[in-house]
């Protein structure tokens, strides 16, 4: 049993897009984070950089007392190589895995994020973080289509971890201003991965908590 301690974030999806993978038993907890739930102690003693998401595994593989951990790309790290799931064993795919892996959770994710807080949330309009970080954005997506012009998935032939960290982000990506019309080669990898039943049975767990 894995326990998820989870909100409704592009980084909260990663993990359930996994579990739902790999056909884990796992529990969501709710991490309201409207409301400083990621503040509380408990919380905190699983996740101290009070993030989301974080998990609690009651069956670690060396058999030991369970194992918590946060950092979403960690998390992802973490049960493919419990699972032996979703990040390959030969050497040059799982490192170009790793190494978009690292790319989202170093750039991608933040850079995005930082899109849309200036865009939405800022108490006030800074024209110039609006600009740069959508420039940003822009770049990072053209990055991320070069890639899947060359491979059909972002490790290489095979659907992994990698996959899953980047695409909870490009399904906000109207929130980024992103027309992914323009951007054709990651526009069909997102659809690939959007139909896909893991996928669709992970985004509803969004309509049952």
């Amino acid at each position: 049993m894995i326990d998820l301690y989870y909100a409704p974030t592009p980084n909260g999806h990663k993990i359930t897009l996994f579990l739902e993978e790999a056909e884990l038993d796992y529990r969501i907890i709710r991490v309201d984070i409207s409301k400083g739930e990621q503040f509380n102690p408990v919380f905190l003693a699983i996740s101290p950089n009070n993030k989301i998401p974080a998990i609690i595994d009651s069956q670690p593989a060396d058999g030991g007392r369970p194992l918590s951990l946060f950092e979403s790309g960690e998390i992802l790290l973490y049960l493919a190589e419990k699972t032996g799931k979703l990040l390959s064993g030969e050497l040059r795919e799982r490192h170009h895995t790793l190494q978009w892996l690292f790319w989202q959770s170093s750039g991608f994710g933040p850079m995005l994020g930082q899109n849309h807080h200036f865009t939405a949330f800022a108490p006030q309009t800074i024209p110039y973080a609006i600009e740069r970080y959508q420039v940003e954005t822009q770049r990072l997506y053209g990055v991320l289509n070069q890639r899947l012009e060359k491979t059909p998935w972002l490790g290489g032939d095979h659907y992994s971890i990698a996959d899953i960290a980047c695409w909870p982000w490009v399904n906000t990506h109207e929130k980024h201003r992103i027309d992914l019309a323009s951007y054709p080669a990651v526009n069909n990898w997102f659809e690939r991965i959007r139909t896909r039943p893991a996928t669709e049975r992970a985004m509803q767990k969004i309509q049952q908590i």
